[in-house]
């Protein structure tokens, strides 16, 4: 009897209708946990994860289906060679895309992985024109390439800043000497000002008197950084130290909440000109701030730059794969490829190549170690 009634439970259950499976979706997350550029890095990481949050509070679905949205988080200490063994760690974990990396450096060599595995990668920061010249369908970037932040930068020096000698320092990395190579060449075309110096450095120095010495027997009237904020700190108080009256110039790497610690009293007011990729005007101003209050409310730290890129990137391939129907990279990819997103950083759509289109640009200043918003240029 016994036996029967075992028999007839196991006919009930088969006869009953499946519950729907839950799909895993995994999203990678690649930037520096660790070393200098680690505050940047974990921005792009928190940023990354809040969308994963906001995804599965909301039930996102993909194809009619259940998704548990999962961030796979890995360091790539801003190494071209770790960064490469993440993007294939990443890759043999067969993540449906990937949210990286911060710095250019890293960002190309990885790509290559990523695009030999078919994986779409969104990077929320590498500037540098080589990433999306490699002719791969895989390579897209939500923030303005190196060649746009080099000729607003040297327009806004010339033009705004009245600059006639300028002195050029690199970090020597791929960020670095690329946005300092843009730069210098807008400035030559513009022939209003001269370079009167070009130098270099390194992204782990920390002693710069040989070449600020050199730099201020020019006398020039702005100094442009080709690099990150952890270099710019320490030689905006040897500059100080220096008694160089000349303003200091950069792009993003520079442009965090974290300068003002880094550079102390040297900071001081209006000397510090920098430009993020990336700007909202109007009614979008009051979503982006929404964000900001929410992430420091969240993580008890102030944000830095790139969360809300990184941000629109995980959302942009999560809409991607919903309108696709599949989290299946080689049906999603198309769809991703010709989207068109309203993000917290603005509207997302790319080129031909996974440049954004009608890339804006954000110039921002310090005073009284805060950041200031100066202009949105476009």
């Amino acid at each position: 009897m016994r036996a029967a009634v075992a028999v007839l439970s196991l006919l009930v259950l088969a006869a009953m209708p499946p519950a729907q499976a839950q799909t895993e979706v995994r999203i990678g997350s690649a930037s520096p946990l660790s070393g200098p550029g680690a505050h940047q890095g974990k921005d792009i990481e928190n940023g990354a994860r809040m969308a994963i949050d906001d995804l599965n509070a909301q039930g996102f679905a993909v194809g009619g289906r259940k998704v548990k949205w999962v961030l796979r988080a890995e360091d790539d200490a801003s190494d071209p060679k770790t960064g490469a063994a993440v993007a294939q760690k990443l890759a043999d974990a067969r993540v449906a895309g990937v949210v990286g990396h911060l710095n250019s450096g890293t960002t190309v060599p990885a790509s290559k992985i990523y695009h030999d595995a078919g994986i779409p990668q969104i990077s929320p920061a590498a500037t540098t024109p080589l990433y999306t010249n490699q002719g791969f369908n895989t390579t897209f970037r939500v923030v303005a390439s190196d060649q746009l932040v080099g000729r607003t930068l040297a327009s806004y020096a010339v033009t705004a800043l009245k600059a006639k000698k300028i002195a050029v320092i690199d970090d020597r990395t791929a960020f670095g000497q690329g946005l300092a190579d843009e730069f210098n060449r807008a400035v030559r075309r513009a022939g209003a000002a001269k370079i009167v110096s070009r130098q270099f450095t390194n992204d782990k120095a920390s002693d710069f008197t040989a070449i600020l010495t050199q730099i201020r027997s020019q006398d020039p009237d702005v100094i442009f950084y080709g690099g990150m904020d952890a270099v710019a700190g320490p030689m905006l108080k040897q500059m100080k130290a220096l008694g160089m009256r000349a303003r200091l110039v950069s792009g993003d790497g520079i442009c965090s909440e974290k300068l003002p610690q880094l550079a102390g009293d040297a900071l001081g007011d209006d000397k510090v000109i920098c430009v993020v990729a990336g700007g909202v005007t109007g009614p979008e101003e009051a979503r982006y701030a929404a964000f900001v209050a929410r992430y420091q409310q969240r993580y008890k730290i102030p944000l830095q730059t790139y969360a809300p890129y990184a941000y629109d990137a995980t959302m942009v391939l999560a809409s991607a794969m919903q309108q696709a129907g599949s989290s299946a990279p080689a049906k999603y990819l198309p769809v991703l490829a010709k989207t068109r997103y309203q993000g917290i950083t603005g509207t997302i759509a790319f080129d031909a190549k996974g440049d954004l289109r009608d890339a804006a640009l954000t110039l921002y200043t310090y005073r009284q170690g805060k950041k200031v918003k100066l202009r949105v240029v476009r």
